[in-house]
């Protein structure tokens, strides 16, 4: 399911709520997924449409910095993303335990998470809107979830991404982050095992 026949299945007391400085954003993310064209915003950046509607910037001089992405897990404990896992692949994952396309993808992350763990690969959640951590700790025991989330109901860290960049614009967004900590690639949707392999297959044979 796309990321907008997701958001327009969900209730608008559950699609994300951004502030007006991104409601632009949002439009165009929407607007793009629907009629099949690419999802780039901001002027000069070369992003290239994979497959399977991941959106990748194959020229690694074109990624854009991922911002800083730490704060407290959804336990309470200390995580910095750039600091703890530096020179690993980051995959980070922005989901709710609201989120019907979430709860799809969640046994797709949890497998590719595990196959991937000895290849430099680190996944990460970013968990939005849930008004308690607790629904999001039970989400990830349901799930078998094996690896941790940072806690952000207000959506402070998501709108850390810069403007222009493959910023998060729809739940579940998947981020794929290189090992220099720039910005390789984006999906604003639930996705496969073989989506998150392919998308991440070439980063990992990135030298």
């Amino acid at each position: 399911m796309s990321a907008c026949r997701a958001l327009r299945r969900l209730g608008p007391r559950r699609r994300i709520a951004l502030p007006a400085a991104f409601a632009a954003l949002a439009a165009v993310a929407l607007t793009a997924c629907g009629s099949g064209t690419k999802t780039a915003s901001g002027g000069d950046t070369k992003f290239v449409q994979g497959t399977g509607g991941v959106t990748v910037v194959s020229d690694r001089s074109e990624r854009q910095a991922a911002p800083d992405l730490s704060g407290k897990t959804l336990e309470g404990k200390d995580l910095d993303v750039a600091k703890d896992y530096r020179g690993k692949i980051v995959v980070l994952n922005v989901w709710g335990s609201w989120c019907n396309p979430c709860r799809a993808e969640a046994k797709n992350l949890v497998t590719v998470a595990n196959d991937y763990k000895d290849k430099g690969v680190q996944f990460v959640g970013l968990n939005t809107r849930d008004p308690a951590p607790a629904a999001a700790i039970a989400f990830e025991k349901e799930y078998g979830v094996p690896y941790p989330s940072l806690y952000d109901a207000e959506q402070k860290l998501v709108l850390r991404f810069p403007k222009g960049s493959l910023n998060p614009q729809a739940i579940p967004t998947t981020i794929f982050i290189d090992r220099d900590g720039k910005i390789a690639a984006r999906a604003l949707k639930a996705l496969s095992e073989d989506e998150l392999r392919r998308t991440l297959e070439p980063l990992v044979a990135e030298k």
